[in-house]
């Protein structure tokens, strides 16, 4: 099997198992929307979840990540086991020492740090920051656990393992549905339950790493050591690295932060929306990322820069495949989707028309979401982390101006928005910076096939407008209706949109590489 083959089943492999997670996700998000709707108490519990999910994603999935991969590739690939148990030891030791310190600061801390966080919760007079302290005191832990997680996601994936770390996330929606429907009853304050349930999944998913890593002979045996040559070099790399790929993270928070300032129901808008965005993005985008950065930190370390060129050009079609159509879907079936998925129990008329017009900013920028999944990576594996900083720099102070400017006429849609043009913008300089070093050189075809993307999204346009009913008509149908509509919607999407581009002539084996 060709190594762009192997890469390509890989990712159908991670995508299969993200697809998994997200179904569920997306289950744990109706029944959080049909408890608990949009109020106050579900505002609290976004922002103590929002806390460790977005210092998760920046150091253990973003910048540690990010900077240890390529280390610990180079490693697997140029030194012996012994010298690579030894800085998965010492990683482990120092990375858990660190984690564990920041997890006791911050439970101590927790009001001060909802504040820092959801400034608009200060002056609530319903106890909104009080609650929002206790959930977090609950959820915060979960830091420490998923950093663990990812960490031992991160040896699995760098052994081609990637079914396991891809499929974890389960367990966290089911952890959260369970307490939702089991625990939320016998509380109480019943919203409390899904912080309960947030801790649960952490613990969760950590044991479920450690049978497959002694299966391998790679379950470390943490020992403190911050003078490793390997660690000292995963630290250099993340101090930079932090400001990279989790560019858009940060964009994120200080959506919640303003959006805080904003009508209650505004941070539950923002995250309804940002869940159905995260579909396309965690399934598709998140799985190229995933199997791209061990396989370009290896072709970085084999000197084979050819190769490296071309897995990046594989990655860029791969996610204009998938993020032209997906993006098109969720501006025309915005209210649609939110209807069928989340208009149930609490959630009102007016949350989903609040929600879909953030949703609609928020899907503008999936395709820049995914391009940054696919072009920070190509610095990353070259263990080069300052040039992303740069851009990173560049983007978060872009979307600080862009969120002044737009918050006041278009609110919490405007948030969305400022966060889709700054990710277009990090998406440009990062690709202008690979093609600048001769690292990205496009390779032939990149004119058929635009055509060919072209003709089948305006297909695909074109016949979900003349086929979805106006939005207004699915608030009297019943659940199994909206559904099997939404679901036959995308269907025939995906149907009309594959089968144009097969009667153009593409085909799966143009997305493998030769060699």
């Amino acid at each position: 099997m060709s190594k762009s083959a192997g890469l390509l089943r890989s990712g159908m492999v991670v995508g299969s198992m993200t697809m998994l997670s997200r179904v569920l996700g997306l289950v744990r998000d109706v029944t959080i929307a049909a408890l608990f709707g949009a109020g106050g108490g579900a505002d609290a519990f976004f922002i103590a979840f929002r806390i460790p999910n977005f210092l998760r994603r920046l150091f253990a999935e973003g910048a540690f990540n990010q900077a240890f991969v390529p280390v610990l590739s180079e490693y697997a690939t140029t030194r012996s086991r012994e010298e690579t148990r030894s800085l998965l030891n010492a990683t482990a030791g120092s990375l858990g020492l660190v984690l564990l310190a920041i997890t006791v600061v911050a439970i101590v801390a927790a009001p001060w740090l909802v504040w820092v966080f959801a400034p608009g919760f200060k002056d609530d007079g319903h106890g909104k920051l009080a609650m929002t302290a206790d959930m977090l005191r609950l959820t915060f832990p979960y830091l420490m656990l998923i950093s663990l997680t990812a960490f031992s996601g991160s040896i699995l994936n760098s052994w081609n393992r990637f079914a396991v770390p891809a499929f974890t996330p389960v367990l966290l929606n089911i952890s959260m549905i369970g307490a939702a429907f089991l625990l939320s009853p016998h509380l109480s304050v019943p919203i409390m339950a899904l912080a309960w349930g947030v801790l649960i999944a952490g613990i969760a998913q950590l044991m479920f790493q450690v049978p497959f890593l002694l299966r391998l002979g790679l379950l470390p045996v943490p020992k403190p050591d911050f003078r490793h040559p390997g660690v000292r070099r995963v630290l250099r790399l993340m101090g930079p690295a932090l400001f990279g790929v989790s560019v858009s993270q940060i964009n994120l928070l200080l959506d919640t932060v303003l959006a805080s300032l904003l009508a209650a129901g505004s941070v539950s808008w923002l995250y309804y929306s940002d869940r159905l965005v995260e579909l396309p993005l965690g399934v598709f985008g998140i799985a190229i990322a995933t199997v791209i950065l061990p396989a370009l930190s290896r072709q970085h370390a084999s000197r084979d820069p050819e190769h490296f060129s071309k897995m990046l050009d594989w990655g860029l079609r791969a996610v204009l495949l998938i993020g032209l159509p997906a993006t098109l879907a969720l501006l025309l079936l915005a209210e649609p989707l939110l209807i069928a998925l989340f208009h149930y129990g609490a959630m009102t008329d007016h949350d989903v028309v609040m929600a879909a017009r953030s949703l609609r900013a928020y899907s503008l920028g999936l395709l820049a979401f995914m391009l940054i999944k696919v072009l920070a990576p190509g610095f990353y594996a070259r263990q080069d982390t300052k040039t992303p900083v740069k851009i990173g720099v560049v983007a978060m102070i872009a979307n600080m101006v862009f969120n002044l400017a737009l918050i006041m006429p278009l609110a919490h849609a405007g948030l969305a928005l400022a966060t889709a043009m700054s990710a277009y913008l990090n998406a440009f300089l990062l690709g202008r910076g690979l093609t600048r070093r001769g690292v990205l050189n496009f390779q032939p075809g990149w004119g058929r096939f635009a055509l060919q993307l072209a003709a089948g999204c305006a297909v695909m346009t074109a016949v979900l407008l003349w086929a979805t009913p106006d939005w207004a008509q699915w608030l009297d149908w019943s659940a199994p209706i909206r559904v099997a509509a939404i679901v036959a919607l995308v269907v025939l999407g995906c149907g009309v949109y594959l089968a144009l581009l097969a009667l153009m002539g593409v085909r799966v084996h143009h997305f493998r590489l030769n060699g």
